[in-house]
């Protein structure tokens, strides 16, 4: 069999000519012209007969894989039903299964989503084809409120360029036209903690034609880690070394709300106007105590920390589609949302010396966030599958910040050209065009042209700063079908993408380390206003094929030639915060990058290849990166956390002699070593993540499924090297990970 290894083919149904496309399908794929019927019925021989069937027109949705078969730049859909399957508790979990995306920090610890292994920011995150403002995390969006997921392998002019390593856009539960009513219940278990969660969504209909759909999800986390740290700092000139441990635990709870609805409304002459509120809101607590060994000799400034923390996050936004037919092959789209977030934290760290307190830093933060955003795009189609697109898109975020540092009692030192107040603002604007047409029965092109220009501005007490970037990027998209019917194809792309400075690498105030001694390994932190975005030209190609019962077999091959590569450097400066210099670590343009890599799919049935074979589904894929990063030594002179491959194998099957489905996967990343600087290099550990699930059909809308995520748990830990000539400054934290069990009751009332 094949080592090309496929995510999945999905059977569905193809909208009939002339049907108008939902609103959502609309943003998940380039406007495509109206087909003709390849089957059309023979036209009935009675004139009346003919006149009365001079057009009929048929409502539906799109399938997956239609949705993936009609893109010419390459895509995954992932179907409500799939993410469903293994009863994931966040959609982080959902999408380390996705071929060439990992996931970072801790098994079920969450962490940033990283396309082709390529490090945080490199991905573009979409939810319903809009930006989340800053603050957001994916792991906050329960799976329940999300209808599919759409990843774009490479850039497209109407989605953005912002995606170096790709996209990947949330679509959340939809206004369908049909009932339903699902309540589902479930707590898991880590631990010995229990952790409740329970959500409801309906979808119906009202007045003519019009429908809604409306999601609440409430859940109770509590977990508990144990805190491994250890610094080993080598002194060249004296040949000592002194050995930090630090032990101790940690505990976190969580509380969460979310809230999502969608009213989708039909104006008549086949306008539409849709409303969807997205409402997240959530508190959470943490404390941790640990004890510090120094060897030799006793400790410098503290053997003992407790620490407390509580925060509160809450954002809220309305986002408007309008949709409407100027003519029968010409549609104009609007897109608008409005919407504000706060944050609100609290930290208290009481740090010991031999019993008695020491020192005492407390931290109290408050921010506000306001964004908007406006898009139109107009789309229209012409003869011999011939579509144009054109669009204009404007974003803006603000944040007003507040933050108080107390060092027992008294404010910090060395922020007074800073002060405690910090305004930041970003304001995007982009304007694109994308034309796509078919040569014939097998050739598929596409040509975008996107600006987007972006201007962040801060200022704090005494200081103020601005950024302004513009880029133009050309992209290029061809499919050729080896078959007529799409089944089996191969696509490639030459693009050109970028990634933008986050607000914060910008904001110059910085953030001071307390730690004593002041080392290479514990710097502040500070942005840096004169960083320029990376650019990057990139090229795929890639092949699939469908199978009969569903299945997939497909390889791409990408690589990226990138310059300006933003890094993360350390360095000893002299500082305006303090009279003697201080190590500082800032993000800087470090020079030229390049990246390429090998993704192979395979999803099937085993009785497609095998005749007595029960119908067991397989889905498996692996993935091979490699990159380089110029004018820093090798051998592991690589992208920032990128490891060399990542693996998914898994399997579902549902018994035929009674209504139980099962099923495992597992989930593997290797141990990663990336010399990150001249001074630093990076360790991180291996991954091994197994699922499984069982789930018992009582009914046609009632089942019960029990699931067990990362079953083979092991310890993961990360680390630095950091050699500054006078000193070898080893660094290791971590811990163990733990198997968490989880039981959910599923409704459909």
């Amino acid at each position: 069999m094949t080592a090309a290894l496929a995510v999945g083919g999905l059977a569905g149904a193809c909208l009939a000519q002339n049907a108008p496309t939902p609103p959502d399908a609309a943003a998940s794929a380039p406007a495509r012209p109206n087909r003709p019927a390849r089957d059309a019925a023979p036209v009935p021989a009675d004139p009346k007969a003919a006149a009365q069937l001079k057009r009929v027109e048929i409502n539906g949705t799109a399938s997956d894989e239609s949705i993936r078969r009609a893109s010419t730049a390459s895509k995954i859909v992932i179907s409500r039903e799939e993410i469903d399957k293994f009863g994931d508790s966040t959609v982080g979990e959902v999408l380390k299964r996705l071929p060439g995306v990992t996931t970072g920090g801790r098994p079920g610890r969450g962490g940033d989503i990283r396309m082709r292994g390529m490090g945080s920011g490199y991905t573009q995150i979409l939810v319903n084809g809009e930006r989340m403002p800053p603050g957001f995390a994916l792991d906050q969006l329960p799976p329940e409120q999300v209808e599919r997921i759409e990843v774009l392998r490479a850039p497209t002019a109407e989605y953005g360029a912002r995606a170096m390593a790709g996209t990947i856009n949330i679509v959340l539960r939809e206004a369908l036209k049909k009932k339903a009513n699902e309540f589902r219940a479930g707590v898991n278990v880590e631990r010995g903690k229990a952790n409740p969660d329970v959500s409801w969504s309906r979808n119906d209909v009202f007045g003519d034609g019009n429908a809604y759909h409306l999601g609440i999800n409430a859940m109770r986390g509590e977990r508990i880690d144990n805190v491994i740290n250890d610094v080993d700092t080598h002194t060249v000139a004296t040949n000592g070394d002194v050995l930090q441990s630090t032990r101790g635990i940690s505990r976190d709870t969580r509380e969460a709300l979310n809230l999502n609805g969608r009213v989708q409304l039909k104006l008549g002459g086949g306008d539409s106007l849709s409303l969807m509120p997205f409402v997240v809101a959530n508190k959470s607590s943490s404390q941790s105590s640990v004890a510090r060994t120094t060897t030799p000799g006793p400790a410098l400034d503290f053997d003992q920390v407790d620490t407390t923390g509580d925060n509160r996050f809450t954002m809220a936004r309305l986002m408007g589609q309008y949709q409407s037919r100027l003519g029968s092959n010409t549609r104009l789209e609007l897109r608008t949302g409005v919407g504000g977030a706060s944050g609100d934290s609290h930290s208290r760290r009481q740090e010991r010396l031999a019993g008695k307190d020491s020192r005492l830093q407390e931290d109290t933060t408050d921010s506000r966030d306001r964004n908007w955003s406006a898009a139109a795009k107009l789309s229209h189609s012409l003869e011999s599958e011939h579509s144009l697109v054109f669009g204009l898109e404007g974003e803006g975020t603000r944040r007003d910040q507040n933050r108080v540092t107390l060092v027992n009692g008294l404010p910090q030192a060395g922020l007074g050209d800073f002060g405690d107040d910090l305004d930041a603002s970003s304001t995007r604007f982009a304007a694109y065009a994308q034309d796509e047409w078919a040569t014939g029965k097998q050739w598929d092109f596409y040509a975008g042209l996107r600006w987007e220009g972006i201007r962040t501005k801060s200022s704090a007490a005494n200081y103020a700063a601005s950024n302004s970037s513009a880029v133009l990027t050309p992209l290029a998209h061809a499919r050729y079908k080896l078959d007529p019917s799409g089944k089996e194809a191969i696509r490639a792309s030459l693009t050109r993408s970028y990634r933008s400075p986050q607000l914060q690498d910008l904001i110059a105030r910085p953030s001071i380390n307390s730690a004593v001694p002041h080392q290479a390994n514990t710097p502040d932190r500070a942005g840096n206003p004169d960083l320029k975005p990376e650019l990057a030209t990139g090229f795929e190609i890639g092949y699939e094929k469908y199978l009969s019962k569903g299945g997939l077999l497909s390889a791409n091959f990408f690589a990226r030639r990138i310059s300006d590569l933003m890094r993360n450097v350390t360095s000893l400066e002299t500082v305006s915060w303090s009279a003697t210099p201080r190590w500082v670590s800032r993000p800087r343009n470090i020079g030229k990058a390049s990246t390429a890599g090998l993704e192979l799919e395979a999803k099937f049935r085993l009785d497609e290849y095998f005749a007595d074979a029960l119908p067991i589904s397989i889905r498996s894929n692996v993935s091979f990166f490699t990159s380089k990063v110029e004018g820093i030594p090798g051998p592991n002179n690589r992208l920032d956390a990128q490891p060399k491959s990542t693996a998914n194998l898994g399997f579902d099957y549902r018994l035929r002699s009674m209504p139980l489905s099962i099923g495992a996967s597992l989930n593997w990343t290797p141990s990663t070593v990336i010399q990150q600087t001249l001074t630093t290099e990076a360790q991180t550990s291996r991954k091994a993540v197994t699922d499984a699930f069982a789930m018992w059909n009582f009914t046609p809308e009632q089942s019960l499924r029990l699931s067990a995520s990362n079953l083979t748990a092991l310890d993961y830990f990360s680390g630095s090297v950091i050699s500054t000539g006078d000193q070898l400054i080893t660094s290791t934290s971590g811990g163990p990970s733990y198997t968490m069990w989880q039981l959910r009751w599923e409704m459909k009332i």
